[in-house]
Formats: structure tokens, C-alpha cells, sequence
């Protein structure tokens, strides 16, 4: 595939004539999977499968290029509405019919909404690929959205928020991206807010559908012990005299970067909840998912805390005892990213956990790593990278993001390759770039803004 440029473009050009006809490429041939190919459909609606013969599963995902971050304010909450929506029924399957037939030949179905994606996804045994292509495409592209289903699911979404606010340990993570993204969409909430989703009519849901679940900005992906031209041919079974079935158009490109994201420094936010345990997320702002030193990331995140030999873990909990969990993670978004560090412990030691913290995070930007943590670090990734596709729900996945996210789809010895080319210096100059930013800081748990008190807001 051609490798996108910084503005998102797909080398293809807005200006360029959509194909007439179904255009099928092979892209790789795996020595640690299988064969991947690619077919864009004339109506620009893009379809990768990686044949696996040795599998007897096979995982099938519909992925939509429109998050939570798509939406405008009063609409927060409208992605994942719609995903809960459109297992409720369409044309031809009652929301039962949905999961009955699924079930019925033991597969699995599900969904799940991100701030720049949406997925809907099954995963059957290979004979009964055909019904899971049927039963997914006709789901997303025709569902009815029936009235009372709207409102049915408004409940059940009011309950799914009030129980996320029973979860602090999920909580302060929302928060934190609330702290360093502020009015942003990118600070939203996926789910919404009760005060965004009691009022939601059925009629902004409907035009949100219509409007962005077009066939430029939808992938199809499979995995599993598949053929590749029987999928594209059930597809475009499925989809006919539905609004997916449209006139030409190219792909959509992959999400531009956009303008600079304004994110916020040094601040603290601070929940109050009578909980048993404080949970803390402690991090500063990141690289966006297309830069280059993204694999340097991955390293420098593995060797702070991500396991049981990383700093993070050995200081604050083998050595000392403060803390049951405590990891570092990043994420990446088209323009911009962050990078945290999670803890979760008892309200009287939140002081000595959060000065360990500080302290090894400068000590990093100041001093970096060793050359025995950059290659602890370095297999630690590319572990995590193969072991990640031993499944084929993972490697659909994989397939998927390439195209969606990136417009490209790396080959895993290319990606070992890109970790195995990280270099002390490269991760020791990403971590003084950012580690020595000012650091945001959430917190949930029995506390006041007068126990932060540098630059602290209270959420309660």
C-alpha cells in the first residue's frame, strides 16, 4: 500500500476518479500468518481478510472511521448510542434473530466505541462465516432504530454511565484525559453524560447514522481460515439494496492530523468519593500515533511500567509495598497523545506514591535508561506484538487499524524490525522530551482541591 503522507492523504488524491469496478490486491504473505488481501469496492467501502488454513475460526469485524470525538457537544454520547442501537433490529432481524442465530452456531458478537472508531465484530466457526457476514452487514447498514428501542437503550446507557461512576479505577483515567483535553472532543466521555443522552432524539440519531456510516469511511476485516473472494462476494450479497449498496467513491483517507490539540499542563483534578483506595493517574502529553518514534515510546513505556521488572513496579511496589497495581501506558490519537502512569492505594500513602512517581519519571528524563533496559524493553514490545496475534480476533484487528488508522499495514517482521532498530539515545531524548513537561495529575478517592493544592480543580 502506498505509505500516507502528514496530512492524512492516501496517495490517491480527493480529485481522483472512483474505480468502476471491484479493485483486489495481496499485500503481504505472512511466514507467521497467512495471506492478506485487499479488495475496495466501487462505493469506496475497503475489505481485508487474512487466510489462516490451520485455524477453524474465523473473526469478521465491521470497523466505522467515527468516535466519540466526531461528535459536537450537544451530541456527546451518539457513537455509542448508536452502537447499543443497532442490535436492536433492522428490516429483516428482530434484535433477537440477531443474537439467536449467532449463538445458535456457538459464535459471539459484540461491539465496542472508541474517540476516533467504531467496531462491531463476530467470531464464528468457518463454516458459519456466511451467516456471521449476513448477520453484521445487515446490522450496520440497516438498522431501524425503532422509537421504542431508543428509548429502551437510553436506560440502559443512563445505567451504564452510573455504573462506570461506581468504578473509580476506571473513573480517574476519564478524568485525566478530562484534565489534559478539557473542552476538547478528545475530553469528552465516550458514553456521554447523563445530560447529554436523556435529552438524544431518535431523529439526531438517525442523521449521525446516515451521515457517517458511508462506505468510504468503513472497513471490513477477517481473519481466520477464510477465502478471500467468497467474503467480498457474501459482502456485497448482503449490503445490495441497502444504503451501503451506493454509487462510486474512493476511500476515505485516513484521519488528518488537524490542527494543534490544546491540551492543559501541570494541573489536577480532583474527584471526591469515599472509596477504600485512592486511584491516581499522574502523565503529561504525548507523540500522535504517526510518528516515527512511536516504537521508542513502546520501549520507554515498557521499561517505566509495563511488568513486574519495569521501575515503576520494582520502587513502588516490591520495595516498598505502597501499591497493589501501578503500570505506565500511552495512547495515541491522529494528532496528538499522552503518556500516564496509574496507581491504585491507600488513601494515607497517596502523598509517598506520587512523590516516587515524580521522582523516577525525572530521573528518567534527566538520566534516561540503560542499554539493559532498552533491550528488556525492546523484547518486551516485540513479545507483546506477536503473542498479540496468536488469535483471530487480534489479527482482524490488526488488519483493520492498519487501514483505518495508519493506510498502511506493516508486516510483523517489519514491525520487529522498526522496535529492533530503537536506539538508547532515541528513547533517552523522547523521554527528556517529554518527561520533563509539567505533569497532569487525577485523582479519585476521599480528598478535597485543598489536599492538591498546586493547581488544583475539584470535579465534585
Amino acid at each position: 500500500m502506498t505509505p500516507p503522507s502528514r496530512d492524512g492523504s492516501n496517495g490517491s488524491g480527493s480529485g481522483a476518479q472512483a474505480p468502476a469496478r471491484a479493485v483486489t490486491r495481496t499485500l503481504t504473505s505472512d511466514p507467521l500468518g497467512g495471506t492478506v488481501r485487499r479488495t475496495v469496492l466501487p462505493s469506496g467501502l475497503r475489505v481485508l481478510t487474512e487466510a489462516i488454513p490451520a485455524m477453524r475460526s474465523v473473526s469478521f469485524g465491521i470497523w466505522v472511521a467515527v468516535g466519540s470525538r466526531d461528535e459536537t457537544g450537544p451530541q456527546a454520547g451518539a457513537a455509542h448510542f448508536l452502537e447499543h442501537l443497532l442490535f436492536k433490529g433492522t428490516h429483516k432481524r428482530t434484535a433477537l434473530d440477531i443474537s439467536a442465530e449467532i449463538e445458535a452456531v456457538g459464535g459471539e458478537t459484540n461491539a465496542f466505541t472508541t474517540k476516533e472508531y467504531t467496531c462491531y465484530y463476530a467470531r464464528v466457526l468457518d463454516d458459519d462465516l456466511p451467516l456471521a457476514v449476513d448477520v453484521m452487514c445487515d446490522l450496520v447498514a440497516d438498522s431501524v432504530l425503532d422509537p421504542a428501542d431508543v428509548e429502551t437503550e437510553r436506560g440502559v446507557i443512563l445505567e451504564e454511565i452510573a455504573m462506570h461512576d461506581d468504578e473509580p479505577g476506571d473513573e480517574v483515567h476519564d478524568l485525566f484525559i478530562q484534565a489534559l483535553y478539557g473542552d476538547h472532543p478528545l475530553g469528552r466521555l465516550i458514553s456521554g453524560t447523563e445530560e447529554t443522552v436523556s435529552p438524544m432524539s431518535r431523529r439526531q440519531i438517525q442523521s449521525f447514522y446516515r451521515r457517517r456510516y458511508v462506505p468510504p469511511a468503513i472497513v471490513i476485516a477477517a481473519a481466520g481460515n477464510l477465502d478471500h473472494s467468497a467474503v467480498v462476494k457474501r459482502i456485497r450479497q448482503a449490503i445490495a439494496g441497502t444504503p451501503l449498496d451506493s454509487g462510486p467513491a474512493q476511500p476515505s483517507a485516513i484521519r488528518p492530523t488537524g490542527p494543534l490539540v490544546r491540551v492543559r499542563t501541570g494541573g489536577t483534578v480532583v474527584e471526591h468519593k469515599d472509596t477504600e483506595q485512592a486511584h491516581l493517574v499522574l502523565g503529561c502529553p504525548a507523540i500522535d500515533r504517526l510518528d516515527d518514534r512511536r516504537f521508542a515510546l513502546g520501549v520507554l513505556n515498557n521499561v517505566l511500567g509495563g511488568g513486574m521488572s519495569s521501575r515503576l513496579f520494582q520502587e513502588i511496589r516490591e520495595r516498598r509495598g505502597l501499591a497493589y497495581s501501578v503500570y505506565s501506558y500511552a495512547s495515541q490519537y491522529a494528532d496528538t497523545g499522552l503518556f500516564a502512569v496509574y496507581a491504585g492505594c491507600a488513601p494515607g500513602k497517596v502523598d509517598e506514591v506520587l512523590t516516587l512517581a515524580r521522582a523516577e519519571l525525572a530521573e528518567v528524563a534527566a538520566h534516561g535508561i540503560t542499554a539493559v533496559e532498552l533491550a528488556r524493553g525492546k523484547g518486551m514490545t516485540k513479545g507483546s506484538y506477536v503473542l498479540g496475534l496468536e488469535d483471530t480476533g487480534s489479527r482482524m484487528s490488526r488488519l483493520a487499524k492498519g487501514e483505518l488508522l495508519y493506510g498502511d499495514l506493516l508486516a510483523v517482521d517489519d514491525l520487529l524490525a522498526r522496535v529492533d532498530a530503537v536506539t538508547v539515545d532515541e528513547v533517552n531524548a523522547l523521554a527528556a522530551e517529554l518527561l520533563a513537561q509539567p505533569m497532569s495529575l487525577a485523582v479519585v478517592g476521599p480528598f478535597t482541591a485543598a489536599d492538591f493544592p498546586a493547581g488544583t480543580s475539584s470535579s465534585s
